[in-house]
């Protein structure tokens, strides 16, 4: 008896540490990084800074070691655009015009020859400023709780769960800094990379994947990038409306990799109201979509960890098609819209939309002389037309034809 009750007790203490371990700390993460004591953690500021320590400090507990260049920490310092077509320079100098960016690393070192990269941006746009859609006069936090706090609580959760548990790779987990001023974290880290890039197998990022919809639509970017990866998707999802993209560009840190010609996956819940507004608080995100997305892409994971070094595929690029804009339509486009045409998400106060009577919801199906059966003949169509000129939109609202003109 004796025996047995010592059996019962290690396996008592055994299933509490695992419990632990597992622990869903989704909603407790995103409510520290979104919170206003943060001011909106934008890219070198003290807030950016407590929010790396918090996200090493959780990385430390998890049992993870410090893969950057010291400890967790990986620091980088650039001068900013001084223009809107201008690029932004990495510098080892410090000047009044250096900005000192910081992502954050942890490595589960198994011993394996390959590692996973499993990514999300920790950084955001402080008090609005460049990339802001707020239009009012004060100025005011940007908590930025889906954009993208969200992100880095499922990699965290995804974190917990991959800790002796599929090891036939490493995992290297990073929180990228300086992605809203145009990737820069994720870029620096593939040109002075802490592992070696060529024994990266696949890279997996998360950017806004907090506010899963009523019918749980769910984007997933880069899906051509290797051959394995539609088949796996399918085969692990029994929760999702998936919307597929096969291009392995985008306007995430999960492009810097690509580029490096790794295979990746972005995923995405869905563009909202609160983009870039101070009204991306934690309290409006879906807690239970976001640990169903982290449990699928743990799955992901899970089936692909017996397939080895996956092969590369570069696709087709659409942003190579893209024609600069010399006007806008002044809408956020449905990015989960999989239907014929463009669904409106959004409509700008003041813009050319609005002006003309366009509603959220409306699906464009022609714009001037073209007509518009996705995104991208959407963007084609725009890139035509001037400042000044007039054109005939129509829309599908509800089932009924809509013509409106509007002027940009």
């Amino acid at each position: 008896m004796k025996q047995i009750l010592l059996i019962a007790f290690f396996l008592s203490l055994a299933s509490c540490k695992q419990e632990q371990v597992l622990e869903n700390k989704i909603q407790e993460d995103v409510s520290f990084l979104a919170d206003d004591k943060l001011e909106g953690r934008a890219t070198g500021t003290e807030g950016e800074k407590a929010a790396a320590n918090y996200i090493a400090d959780r990385f430390e507990a998890l049992g993870l070691k410090g893969k950057g260049t010291e400890g967790y920490f990986q620091d980088f310092k650039f001068k900013p655009k001084t223009g809107p077509h201008s690029e932004v320079s990495y510098t080892n100098l410090n000047s009044d015009s250096t900005i000192t960016g910081r992502n954050v690393l942890g490595f589960i070192d198994n011993k394996a020859e390959q590692t996973i990269v499993i990514g999300a941006h920790y950084d955001h746009l402080g008090y609005g400023d460049e990339g802001s859609l707020y239009r009012g006069e004060d100025k005011l936090v940007h908590n930025g709780a889906d954009d993208n706090a969200s992100g880095v609580a499922v990699m965290l959760n995804l974190a917990s769960k991959l800790i002796e548990t599929n090891t036939n790779n490493n995992y290297l987990f990073m929180a990228f800094s300086g992605e809203e001023m145009g990737l820069l974290g994720s870029n620096y880290f593939v040109k002075n990379a802490t592992i070696d890039t060529e024994h990266i197998n696949y890279m997996l990022n998360m950017d806004m994947v907090g506010r899963l919809n009523a019918d749980s639509t769910l984007a997933v970017y880069g899906v051509g990038t290797s051959p394995y990866f539609k088949q796996v998707l399918h085969a692990s999802n029994n929760a999702f409306k998936l919307v597929e993209n096969e291009s392995g560009v985008g306007p995430s840190d999960h492009t810097s990799f690509y580029l490096n010609d790794i295979p990746v996956l972005h995923f995405f819940t869905g563009q909202h109201e609160d983009y870039h507004k101070p009204g991306d608080d934690s309290e409006k995100l879906n807690y239970v979509g976001m640990q169903s997305l982290s449990n699928y892409i743990y799955d992901i994971i899970t089936d692909l960890d017996d397939n080895g070094t996956l092969a590369f595929r570069k696709t087709k690029n659409e942003s190579e098609e893209t024609v600069r804009f010399k006007v806008g339509l002044g809408v956020v486009p449905d990015y989960l819209y999989d239907g014929e045409g463009m669904r409106i998400d959004g409509v700008s106060e003041d813009k050319p939309a609005i002006k003309a009577g366009l509603l959220k919801g409306d699906i464009v199906i022609k714009l001037g002389d073209s007509t518009v059966v996705d995104m991208m003949s959407y963007m084609r169509a725009l890139s035509v037309f001037e400042k000044g000129n007039k054109a005939k939109v129509i829309v599908d609202r509800g089932g009924e034809k809509i013509e409106v003109e509007v002027e940009f």
